[in-house]
């Protein structure tokens, strides 16, 4: 307990402190007012509640998981594992052979690290861009990933290479004792693996960051980091190719969904600002 305490801290810290950081690195000044003022007043505390609430009922049913497949009365040892290894084989563990304990630290990093802080620092520069339209669609995109998701992590629980492969190794837990309880959080039984979240979530938000603004240099950190993501999915030992590539789908069908299917429901017809 005290390792998860001392962890979670740590990371937490190191994301309140890069969130300025990246706004002086990746927002030019000349565009920095167009980020930086939203009234947070009761009237802009309320616009952000449906995003609050979105995020709680993320949290309650990706924590709840466990509850939810024993009412539908699924088997615990339920896996798909083998329909996984009948479309790649082995394959992944190719990218174990470049195993050292840098590369380990690295990857851990962007996965801890890398990918909240995308997300959130994208999430934050709409938020205080006042770019109404484009934060929900962003929203919209995040809240169906993790719900299309869901339906697969119940249904279609696939677990991890490292502990199905031989050869492979679950290198991501093997970092710290508190790695594997903050994992658990969000897959309790290790097979939260098809569709891969990281996959999915960050090629969105770098959809987004591409798509959406006119940040350059943001852009290329976003692209960068996103393939650094997808790569340590696979090095660490805890997706297979076929989960990063269904992700990546997964993304392309929200981001779809977002800005077309829900774009005249949701559309601000009052002012709004783009990100020129």
């Amino acid at each position: 307990m005290t390792f998860l305490n001392h962890l979670d801290f740590m990371i937490m810290l190191s994301l309140i402190f890069s969130v300025p950081a990246g706004y002086y690195i990746f927002v030019p000044e000349p565009l920095r007012p167009k980020y930086y003022y939203r009234n947070l007043g009761s009237s802009g505390i309320s616009d952000i509640l449906p995003y609050v609430a979105s995020a709680t009922l993320i949290f309650i049913l990706m924590d709840s998981q466990r509850e939810i497949s024993n009412f539908l009365g699924l088997s615990p040892s339920l896996n798909y594992d083998r329909y996984m290894l009948m479309l790649e084989g082995t394959k992944v563990s190719i990218f174990q052979s470049l195993a050292n304990p840098t590369l380990t630290y690295f990857c851990g990093a962007v996965y801890l690290v890398g990918f909240p802080f995308l997300l959130i620092f994208t999430f934050i520069l709409f938020l205080f861009s006042q770019d109404d339209e484009t934060l929900k669609e962003y929203v919209i995109s995040f809240t169906l990933i993790y719900l299309i998701a869901y339906v697969f992590y119940i249904f279609f629980p696939v677990d991890v290479t490292g502990h199905v492969l031989p050869g492979m190794v679950p290198l991501l837990y093997q970092l710290n004792p508190a790695i594997l309880g903050i994992v658990t959080i969000c897959s309790p039984g290790l097979n939260n693996c098809f569709p891969s979240l990281h996959a999915a979530l960050s090629v969105m938000a770098t959809m987004f960051i591409l798509f959406k603004t006119d940040l350059r240099r943001y852009k290329v950190f976003a692209v960068v980091t996103t393939i650094f993501i997808l790569f340590s999915i696979l090095y660490l030992g805890i997706h297979w190719i076929t989960d990063m590539i269904g992700g990546i789908l997964l993304a392309f069908i929200s981001y779809f969904l977002a800005i077309r299917v829900f774009k005249k429901r949701f559309k601000d017809e009052s002012t709004h600002f783009y990100m020129r």
